[in-house]
């Protein structure tokens, strides 16, 4: 069976027009093509060849000097290919996601966002999403002899499954985090980066693990001062979601205790300093702070005031939230290694905080996971010196 995930003969029988035709801009010079946005074609990956939602979005077809291809797959969770090989081979570049592979010695990689895969010529192999989220990658296909792909079987749920758990397999045991405190990792970090999918299953997942709905309200509400209003708003909306779904499906989620308010002679303001110094191990000065004093009113005030001290989290559990919505966010490592110190000012201990990036790697990614990492080398190290200096 002959087909084409690049763009040449089964796509051409999709949509009975000759792909590599491109739409050129009126004043094109010649010697240049532009292949123009609004003339990429978009195919549904064929059922023969693919198991699940895939959607391919064509870039480039092959020519007479460039023997290779390009095109966008979007794979849904567990979409994944059939058994192919391509005789010029074919480079994997994940945009977004996480993505596996696996050959037919039952090898499998897991790659994500930024990382590349190249398959050689006539290895069979196939490819797809994880079972939990979506997945986009850049495929860029050589062709020989006017072919550039040759499909054979499905891939089976089976064999499927045993790929992605050999993913999965870790030496490292997480011992030091309690089952609602890891889950509180994957819910934290998707409310963070807005990934509503995702969240759905991490909400899921901690739900079952123990976490009530009260406390899994308040980890957005928390983030709140982290990731903004928007973020906070539809992480509570997909949780009101996700528990009505599972009434409707007869789980019957505890709801908790409800958060209990600041006494009416505490003032938020006045609360907040001292729950601020706590954490930071010290009164909170700076330049910063000089030069916009307003900010530490607004940190003492709704963060450390309103947030930290409602009792439905304690501090372990929001500094939790907190490092895992800061290292899955760009441009704020100066606030995730600020937080890795508050965290072992809240109590927990350097293994639980090493664990929490454990976690991260397990069921956010890779590069949250590194972060993680990086920060606690770049804090926990030198806070040891600083206290054996100290003593």
């Amino acid at each position: 069976m002959q087909g084409n995930t690049g763009g040449l003969s089964w796509l051409l029988s999709l949509v009975g027009s000759v792909v590599g035709q491109p739409a050129l801009a009126a004043d094109a010079p010649t010697g240049q093509t532009l292949y123009s946005a609004e003339s990429r074609q978009s195919f549904e990956g064929p059922e023969a060849y693919f198991t699940g939602d895939v959607q391919v979005d064509m870039l480039c077809p092959d020519n007479e000097t460039a023997h290779f291809s390009g095109a966008y797959v979007t794979f849904q969770p567990s979409a994944r290919t059939a058994w192919h090989q391509h005789p010029a081979g074919q480079h994997m570049i994940v945009t977004s996601g996480v993505a596996l592979t696996g050959t037919r010695d039952g090898h499998v990689i897991a790659f994500e966002e930024g990382e590349t895969v190249w398959c050689p010529s006539d290895i069979d192999h196939w490819h797809g999403a994880t079972p939990h989220a979506a997945m986009t990658h850049l495929v860029i296909t050589g062709s020989k002899d006017g072919e550039n792909v040759t499909w054979k079987e499905k891939v089976s749920d089976e064999e499927y499954q045993r790929g992605y758990q050999q993913t999965q397999q870790t030496d490292v045991s997480i011992q030091a985090l309690s089952a609602e405190q890891q889950a509180i990792v994957p819910i934290a970090a998707a409310t963070a980066k807005g990934d509503l999918e995702a969240l759905k299953r991490a909400v899921a997942s901690g739900l079952d693990a123990g976490l009530t709905i009260n406390e899994t309200k308040e980890i957005p509400i928390h983030l709140y001062a982290y990731a903004g209003f928007p973020r906070a708003l539809n992480g509570l909306a997909t949780l009101m979601g996700v528990v009505e779904a599972r009434k409707a499906e007869g789980i019957e989620d505890p709801v908790g205790p409800e958060v209990s308010g600041l006494p009416e002679d505490k003032n938020p303001i006045a609360v907040g300093k001292s729950v601020q110094t706590e954490l930071s191990g010290k009164p909170v000065t700076g330049p910063l702070f000089d030069f916009a004093p307003a900010i530490n009113d607004f940190l003492q005030s709704h963060l450390f005031g309103d947030l930290f001290a409602r009792d439905v989290l304690d501090y372990k559990s929001r500094e939790i939230a907190t490092v895992s919505a800061l290292a899955s966010l760009d441009g704020v490592q100066s606030q995730l290694q600020a937080h890795i110190g508050i965290a072992t000012n809240a109590g927990l201990t350097e293994q639980q905080i090493r664990d929490l990036a454990v976690v991260l790697t397990q069921t956010v990614g890779k590069k949250e996971g590194r972060r993680a990492e990086q920060a606690i080398e770049a804090v926990l190290p030198e806070q040891a010196q600083t206290a054996k200096s100290g003593s």
